[in-house]
């Protein structure tokens, strides 16, 4: 599961004044119209309620043709604000700096209601709390939210961030790494590396959880599915129907995390059938508090995360949180 956590460079703001507005080809009535969903990275659990929506044939009867595909380099927000994909999954810290820089991007809907994130190291590291990360090394992608996030947590709990060594490793397995002790901590999603390290290597690791930190961090909604606003004004309909079936699928997902693990697989028939098993489990307990709450977004979430990249230096102008999401797109609850 991709984590991004670069700001956006003033080519992709280039290349949306570029872009012009793009246009279906002619269908006729009756004709399911076609969109594009533009994901984050490679197949994973994150995604299974968008595929069971399809395996079901929700989309289709949401009068949709919904073709998904992987993203490019360039990750999946770019192709969504020059107007490449129709929706696309993404995260919190890629779209607020985007909303900085004007960017027309908004998210519909939270995939998981809370971060299930953590920094994860090998017991015998002796990690048990954020200040015992100073003098310590972490391995990750080196972007300035990781040493944001890592500083915070440490400073928070009385340690000293600055002896805190960061060494870029980037897509790595770092399960290799930790093992080598090439670093000490990295840090992971618990609905994938975690149950990939500790239930399928047994690997003996401990971890300090985002979530548990809210004192020190804030959460933040990643991933997300996310739209242009450009979508939203000239096709609000298509974007409803979009939202309702997606729900759908992730309110089963919820409901039938073996289902959902199966739907998945069709898609990516490589996975390992155990890991994404057990991560369907994982998830259905943490897409949302209720199915009938999937999706839904809270305003201060947003707020304080915004403020949090704003103070970190990581974003250069304020953000009004409320431009940067919306529920109106989500089914009405119950």
């Amino acid at each position: 599961m991709r984590r991004l956590v670069g700001a956006l460079s003033a080519l992709l703001v280039a290349a949306l004044i570029a872009a012009g507005c793009g246009q279906e080809p002619g269908r006729s009535p009756g004709q399911p119209k076609r969109v594009t969903l533009m994901l984050d990275w490679t197949p994973n659990t994150n995604h299974s309620g968008i595929y069971l929506a399809q395996a079901k044939g929700w989309y289709r009867e949401a009068g949709l043709d919904v073709r998904i595909i992987q993203p490019g380099d360039s990750g999946s927000l770019l192709p969504l604000a020059v107007n490449k994909a129709d929706f696309a999954v993404s995260v919190a810290e890629e779209i607020v700096p985007a909303r900085a820089k004007g960017l027309p991007v908004v998210s519909l809907g939270a995939i998981i209601q809370h971060n299930t994130s953590s920094l994860l190291a090998l017991k015998t590291s002796e990690i048990t709390r954020p200040r015992d990360l100073a003098g310590k090394t972490y391995g990750g992608y080196g972007g300035a939210l990781e040493r944001a996030l890592v500083s915070a947590l440490v400073r928070c709990d009385g340690g000293d961030p600055d002896k805190v060594k960061f060494v870029e490793v980037g897509n790595s397995d770092y399960r290799v790494g930790l093992t080598k002790h090439q670093y000490d901590f990295v840090w992971i999603f618990d609905g994938w590396d975690k149950i990939r390290m500790e239930q399928i290597d047994k690997l003996p690791v401990t971890t300090i959880p985002f979530a548990a930190h809210s004192d020190c961090i804030p959460d933040w909604y990643t991933p997300l599915i996310a739209a242009n606003e450009r979508l939203l004004r000239g096709d609000p309909a298509t974007a409803r129907a979009f939202m309702a079936a997606t729900a759908r699928g992730y309110r089963e997902a919820m409901a039938h995390p073996d289902q959902a693990a199966d739907a998945v697989l069709k898609a990516a028939p490589e996975l390992d059938r155990r890991l994404v098993t057990l991560s369907a489990k994982y998830l259905a307990t943490r897409y949302a508090r209720s199915p009938a709450a999937w999706g839904r977004q809270d305003p201060a979430t947003w707020a304080r995360f915004s403020d949090f990249l704003l103070k970190a230096g990581l974003v250069k102008n304020p953000v009004d949180a409320g431009e940067v999401y919306t529920n109106d797109y989500l089914p009405k609850a119950g």
